[in-house]
């Protein structure tokens, strides 16, 4: 047995079996060892950012990892802005990084970089194999890594020879501590809080964004009178009909401001204290009042669920709140504005569809007009790298077969990794991509007023997505898929029915 055959039989051992994929010439013996060991679902994507992506939304989805397969250095360099969203989700990712043979390295050929040193920013583990003999437990190592509360990024950086050599030996799969569970002290300490009925907020993220844990703090905001939010940018929201409802941050910061106004205590729950995303003049960076305390009932890595169950038993928080109720709608009709889209996507949504979001400026008013739609999942970008919208839908549709993928994306950060329409094409997963076509990068026009910039003809050439016009119809053709443009709400309607009723992806233009 070789060293890649032994990675492979670990990664399997150790409950990963999907590698999202794009090799090279260092990956060739693990390509290899792929093809004569069955199990391993192998999805191939044509960019790095789209292996990358398609990982980060398979972990959301499966609650476990895949693994990635990058070629060296710069494979991994390509990939690196989607592992920062993913790193921002706390998903669960195995990065297989082929490298220069060991003897090889030294020569400084090429395609030798400081691979580990581009992979430690994104990673909480990273490790170069350095034999045949041990690349099998350093990959057990590394599964284990990724799937330690609350999901990690592991990277194992795999040098040529140390899967070509013989002498591979498989390990068995490591123990996964469980997550940390919190001090009873804490608990006391947010109860007494709770108990004096000044204004609260449960600001609320990670695992804590689940049907089981919402419902749990909605118990408990209906007991004291606290409310519950969630950050701007969450990794997975259980949401919609027979569900608790959850509002999210605002993204500028005026709303932001306006939404924790008069807040005295902030306490989280498997999130950090809300901040800006960027700095402006003249405005603040932290987004709650100069009085208001902030305290931590559970961090992301441990168990929110518990935290918030122990919680409520202290507080006797019993009755269940108000949940969302299907509300039944037509579809919006006419000019196409952010509210009628999602007025339409609640009309027509499936049920338990999952809806992954990077509508930017335009999708603003989705999240919360879709709250009465069919039961659902709400995926988001995390990190700010825009680009992941695509990739995210690929990789949720490969981890629930059967249920139907809505991506709701802005065409400029779409443009960032579009090749992900021809793993939806190759792979016939059930996507429906709404490309929301302003022909601008409009979140910028909006960033430019808000740091008080001057714009003239250069600036806004820069912002501007015409000259020529991109076509998504041509563009989901050519990479496999069919597509139709719609130019008003009826239009949109009558192509979302039809395109979540059929097998396989669909992509349409929506002109805005």
């Amino acid at each position: 047995m070789n060293g890649a055959e032994s990675l492979v039989h670990t990664l399997l051992k150790s409950g990963i079996d999907t590698c999202f994929a794009n090799p090279g010439t260092s990956e060739m013996h693990f390509v290899s060892a792929l093809d004569r060991i069955p199990g391993m679902r192998c999805v191939l994507a044509l960019a790095e950012t789209v292996v990358t992506g398609a990982a980060d939304g398979y972990a959301r989805i499966a609650d476990r990892p895949a693994a990635t397969l990058l070629h060296c250095g710069p494979g991994l360099a390509n990939g690196l802005a989607n592992l920062h969203n993913a790193r921002r989700a706390n998903s669960a990712i195995v990065n297989i990084v082929g490298d220069q043979a060991t003897h090889h390295r030294p020569l400084d050929a090429p395609l030798t970089a400081d691979t580990e040193g581009w992979a430690r920013p994104v990673s909480a583990w990273t490790r170069t194999s350095s034999t045949a003999e041990t690349i099998g437990r350093d990959a057990a190592a590394a599964v284990q890594a990724a799937r330690t509360s609350p999901g990690q990024i592991a990277t194992l950086i795999a040098p040529s020879d140390t899967c070509w050599n013989p002498g591979g030996v498989v390990a068995d799969a490591l123990d996964v501590p469980p997550a940390p569970t919190v001090d009873e002290g804490v608990l006391s300490a947010i109860a007494r809080i709770l108990r004096t009925g000044e204004p609260a907020v449960l600001f609320m993220g990670n695992d804590a964004l689940r049907e089981g844990p919402l419902s749990v703090a909605g118990r408990i905001t209906q007991k004291t009178g606290a409310r519950m939010m969630a950050p701007t940018s969450n990794r997975r929201v259980e949401r919609g009909a027979g569900r608790q409802p959850i509002a999210r941050l605002p993204y500028a910061v005026e709303p932001a401001l306006a939404a924790l106004k008069g807040v005295k205590h902030l306490i989280l729950v498997g999130a950090k204290a809300p901040v800006a995303f960027f700095a402006y003049p003249d405005k603040p960076a932290l987004l709650y009042p100069e009085d208001c305390q902030i305290h931590v009932l559970s961090r992301p890595e441990q168990d929110q669920g518990d935290a918030l169950a122990r919680l409520a038993d202290m507080l006797a928080a019993h009755e269940a709140a108000p949940v969302a109720e299907r509300v039944r709608m037509e579809p919006a009709r006419g000019a196409v504005t952010s509210e009628a889209v999602a007025q339409t996507v609640t009309a027509l949504l499936p049920d338990h569809a999952i809806v992954v979001d990077e509508g930017v400026s335009f999708g603003r008013a989705f999240y919360p007009g879709t709250v009465n739609a069919a039961p659902h999942d709400w995926l988001q970008i995390t990190g700010g790298a825009i680009g992941n919208g695509l990739p995210l839908a690929t990789g949720a549709a490969i981890a629930a077969p059967g249920r139907r993928v809505v991506s709701l994306q802005a065409d400029g950060s779409a443009m960032y990794s579009l090749q992900a329409l021809w793993t939806q094409a190759r792979e016939q997963l059930d996507v429906t991509t709404v490309i929301l076509a302003n022909r601008k990068y409009a979140i910028l026009l909006g960033e430019l007023a808000g740091v008080g910039a001057a714009a003239g003809k250069t600036a806004m050439d820069m912002l501007d997505l015409t000259r020529p016009a991109l076509d998504w119809v041509k563009l989901a053709n050519g990479m496999g898929v069919e597509a139709a443009q719609a130019q008003d709400m009826d239009q949109f309607a009558d192509l979302l029915a039809a395109a979540n009723k059929r097998k396989g992806p669909f992509v349409i233009e929506l002109l805005i």
